[in-house]
């Protein structure tokens, strides 16, 4: 009987990393971040004190484009290092406590500089708006632009109502859409307000009209000096 021998055919080693090239690649990683700043998508925290004001992080990017909150990295992008294990904790209560809905939220643990940084992502949601809640139990929305947190405009909610609509939106030209372009041609950047009393309009109707005008791109939104101002699409700002 004939002996079957084993194969000569070489096994390939499992690759492993050590800690050190890990924790190299992290630190790259890491401050590749840290040198784009604070923008839109990404904040720093010094560290996790509140997860109840941690929560308005999370609506913002929540209703706007998403984003990333670096845990543990001071305003100056300095490594500050965090606990990770409260750190995640914290960020799972201002998720899941005190935002409605619930929002989703992916962790990332990186090492540099022997400190522990976590990196909190938290993408844009399909069910907006995305409430914080505040020390009254209220929910409040809120926006991202640039890198601040700001409350969402009362047509911002207009926007996200239509669409959520299963039965879509159709944009019709009456006395109040005309009343509004033509108010907005000839007085661009009022606030909600002041078009309200300009045109005498009913402050809710303005709002929808607002909304509807925006989604199908004949008003545009800006936010400077602490409030949103509107202006028609063809005004040169």
């Amino acid at each position: 009987m004939k002996k079957h021998r084993k194969s000569s055919i070489p096994v390939a080693a499992e690759t492993r990393r050590s800690p050190t090239a890990i924790a190299t690649d992290d630190r790259q990683h890491l401050l590749r971040l840290i040198r784009q700043g604070e923008h839109e998508q990404q904040d720093f925290k010094y560290k996790v004190m509140d997860a109840e004001k941690l929560a308005r992080s999370v609506s913002a990017f929540a209703n706007t484009s998403g984003g990333r909150l670096l845990i543990g990295v001071r305003d100056d992008g300095h490594i500050s290092g965090v606990r990770s294990e409260e750190e995640i904790f914290m960020m799972h209560a201002a998720a899941f406590k005190w935002c409605r809905p619930q929002s989703d939220i992916k962790f990332e643990t990186l090492y540099a500089e022997g400190k522990t940084v976590v990196i909190a992502t938290v993408p844009p949601s399909v069910r907006k708006p995305v409430c914080a809640l505040d020390d009254d139990g209220r929910p409040k929305a809120y926006v991202r632009i640039a890198d601040e947190n700001i409350v969402a405009s009362p047509v911002h909610l207009s926007i996200w109502r239509m669409e959520a609509s299963p039965k879509g939106q159709t944009m019709t030209f009456g006395d109040e859409e005309r009343t509004i372009l033509t108010t907005l041609a000839d007085h661009p950047g009022l606030t909600l307000n002041r078009l309200v009393r300009m045109t005498r309009i009913n402050r809710r109707q303005v709002v929808d009209t607002l909304a509807r005008l925006i989604r199908f791109g004949l008003v545009v939104m800006q936010h400077a000096e602490q409030q949103f101002l509107f202006y028609e699409t063809t005004d040169e700002r």
